[in-house]
């Protein structure tokens, strides 16, 4: 399977992640594209009309995208410790700890542009409070989540990349004053599928 990947990409990254976790990493291909909402790719726009990677290819040429459905697809495939539970709150639990990550993305993918990617006299400071508001909101959630103590789950593992991105991109702080966070993240980071996938390079707009 060829994965489409970019590695400055909290979406993709999670994606890699869970392949390693789930035992899948040696049978993807990873294929680096530069892509972003001013920067066209071609190649991508053919496999995905958002033009936007993650996108994984199958041996069939069939594509999946985005990063939950392609996580979704790999654990149909995983043959060890499920990383998305089926049923029960625990399944929800992992979902909604994915769905804060995907916001802390999101939120910060937005203030990016209002502080630094967008030409300054187009930049908005009220919505880069509003983003950052979000990321503020997120961590203090996190801080409180019981979830952090569980086995690890897709939710886990998309807060990971989003955290370590938002490091990444000096965005907000999420360290400071979360010591439960702080705490978790950084062991986190130590496990191998997080050693084997680090961020590099500067979006190309």
């Amino acid at each position: 399977m060829d994965l489409l990947y970019q590695t400055h990409s909290p979406y993709a990254r999670k994606v890699l992640v869970f392949a390693h976790e789930a035992g899948l990493a040696e049978q993807l291909r990873v294929i680096h594209h530069e892509t972003s909402p001013t920067n066209r790719n071609d190649e991508v726009f053919t496999v995905n009309p958002l033009g936007k990677v993650p996108v994984l290819i199958l041996a069939d040429g069939e594509p999946i995208f985005d990063s939950v459905v392609i996580c979704d697809y790999l654990e149909t495939r995983n043959e060890q410790v499920s990383l998305i539970p089926a049923v029960g709150p625990r399944r929800w639990a992992a979902l909604r700890m994915q769905a804060v990550a995907q916001g802390m993305c999101e939120a910060g993918i937005g203030l990016r542009w209002d502080t630094s990617r967008r030409p300054e006299h187009l930049r908005y400071p009220a919505l880069a409070e509003g983003m950052k508001t979000k990321l503020i909101e997120s961590y203090d959630y996190l801080e409180q989540s019981t979830e952090l103590d569980q086995p690890v789950h897709v939710g886990h593992i998309a807060v990971a990349a989003a955290l370590d991105w938002l490091a990444f991109r000096n965005l907000p702080d999420f360290e400071t004053g979360r010591p439960r966070l702080s705490k978790w993240f950084r062991e986190f980071l130590q496990r191998p599928s997080m050693l084997a996938t680090p961020y590099d390079g500067e979006t190309r707009d």
